[in-house]
């Protein structure tokens, strides 16, 4: 992947790209043990974007590439998760955390790494991760993590709107739904974010290491 400033080409109609940036960081969205769980209904149905997901954040710290993570967890009586507790009631079993909310061994945060714990899908809404990544100076938001078709878009979309080029690596995202998966990753692309593959994403890493 060829890493320039933060731009855009022109593009006639959809699907045109965006330019990474030469300061990137990864945000590791909700790699928690609800979605990996074959008991929860959060249940992804595989492994492959965990260890895709742990390959990337790897990379990322051998190249000294900032890594934040976001985990979700409500107060005991879920008062924090306004409406979208009521529309998604599975929610409920993150109530109060509990090991539900813990994120994965896999991709567990070494020290220094930032934990974002948020309520609703988006890793920006509410938080104060996009002032984390300014301060860091980070054009580049590289988005590892569950849900494809909620979180995943939800901080795609955001990352955007906060001016971050959005880099969701393929192998690393995934949903319940497969269907949704892949019709979420066709729209991001079209529209909000670069979809790449992780051995992309690695070289663009590897690259802003090695100037």
């Amino acid at each position: 992947m060829s890493a320039a400033p933060s731009g855009h080409q022109e593009a006639d109609d959809f699907g045109g790209h965006l330019v990474p940036g030469a300061h990137p960081a990864v945000l590791s969205v909700d790699l928690i043990r609800a979605y990996t769980d074959p008991s929860s209904p959060f249940y992804v149905g595989s492994m492959q974007p965990v260890r895709s997901a742990a390959r990337v954040i790897s990379v990322a710290r051998q190249c000294g590439v900032p890594v934040l993570h976001t985990r979700v967890e409500y107060a005991s009586d879920g008062s924090d998760g306004g409406h979208f507790v009521h529309k998604v009631g599975a929610l409920r079993l993150l109530f109060g955390g509990g090991p539900l909310s813990e994120i994965v061994p896999e991709t567990t945060p070494v020290a220094g790494e930032p934990v974002i714990t948020k309520q609703y899908a988006s890793a920006f809404f509410g938080t104060g991760l996009a002032e984390t990544l300014r301060r860091q100076n980070v054009d580049t938001v590289i988005i590892v993590g569950v849900s494809t078709s909620g979180c995943i878009r939800a901080s795609a979309l955001d990352a955007l709107q906060h001016g971050f080029v959005p880099l969701v690596v393929r192998q690393a995202v995934g949903d319940c739904d497969e269907a949704a998966h892949r019709a979420n990753l066709r729209d991001l692309e079209a529209k909000y974010a670069e979809v790449v593959d992780e051995a992309d994403a690695i070289d663009y890493l590897e690259e802003r290491h090695a100037e």
